[in-house]
């Protein structure tokens, strides 16, 4: 292995912890409320919660506000419905109120960066970096994206993403194939799985890797160095997809992030 592939390496992962442990990501949720057209009020955030087709509204109590972009409301407030996976925040003191859609539904998810969760945070291990886990590969399109329902940690959730492919690889002279969604960057893609590592050294339930676009002749590279644990892997509060059907690996993916101890 070359310094500069574990410099690389290195630099990536701490950048990744970073980011998990900002004092409002996943880490800072308290709790998970899923909202109904009766109003309920929840102990760590203000305000009566309820939700129907109009979006979600919130009747704060006297003495009880939100800041809402940069301005604070008080008394009752109506937020524009969301889209499927769509979120905002909204602040409360040193907490954030997560308002997002998820399944179908409208859920609250406070964060506070006092929550016991971030606080006894100590990091992730990982599987040593190694270059053979870097592993080329190829994007095959479909005709037209498949919208693929999947399962969640959540019991009674579907989520439903659109996927634009497959990619196939080989490992260990297995030849293996998964279904690819669309990445948060144009033309990039990421993959949800499990292997034989799953529940023993890596978390049970899912990991997820991001690939690069592909190149002009659907190439790809699967850094499975860069294989990454699910915020489901440390919160119950957490509504993660799980890996479509067809993307249970058979081999052992001893490369990526460890099940958190």
């Amino acid at each position: 292995m070359t310094i500069l592939f574990q410099q690389q390496w290195d630099e990536w992962h701490t950048a990744h912890e970073k980011r998990r442990a900002d004092p409002h990501g996943f880490l800072a949720i308290t709790s998970l409320n899923w909202l109904n057209e009766s109003p309920q009020r929840f102990d760590d955030a203000p305000g009566s919660w309820s939700t129907g087709p109009s979006g979600v509204v919130v009747s704060l109590a006297d003495g009880e506000e939100l800041v809402v972009d940069g301005v604070a409301v008080t008394g009752t407030h109506q937020f524009a419905p969301l889209a499927e996976r769509a979120d905002i925040a909204v602040g409360w003191g040193k907490v954030v109120i997560e308002i997002a859609r998820r399944g179908g539904f409208d859920v609250i998810r406070p964060r506070d960066p006092s929550s016991p969760v971030l606080a006894g945070y100590t990091g992730t291990s990982a599987y040593p970096a190694d270059e053979k886990w870097v592993v080329p590969g190829y994007f095959t399109p479909y005709e037209s994206p498949r919208p693929t329902p999947v399962g969640s940690v959540s019991e009674g959730i579907e989520h439903v993403y659109e996927s634009p492919g497959t990619v196939s690889f080989s490992v260990g002279g297995d030849e293996l194939s998964l279904i690819a969604f669309n990445g948060a960057t144009p033309g990039s893609l990421f993959v949800l799985f499990t292997d034989a590592t799953s529940g023993l050294t890596t978390y049970a339930a899912n990991r997820s890797l991001f690939i690069a676009p592909p190149g002009p002749d659907g190439s790809v590279t699967l850094d499975f160095n860069r294989a990454t644990n699910l915020p489901c892997a440390y919160t119950e509060f957490a509504t993660c997809p799980l890996p479509p059907a067809g993307n249970k690996l058979p081999v052992a993916i001893e490369a990526g992030e460890l099940k958190p101890q």
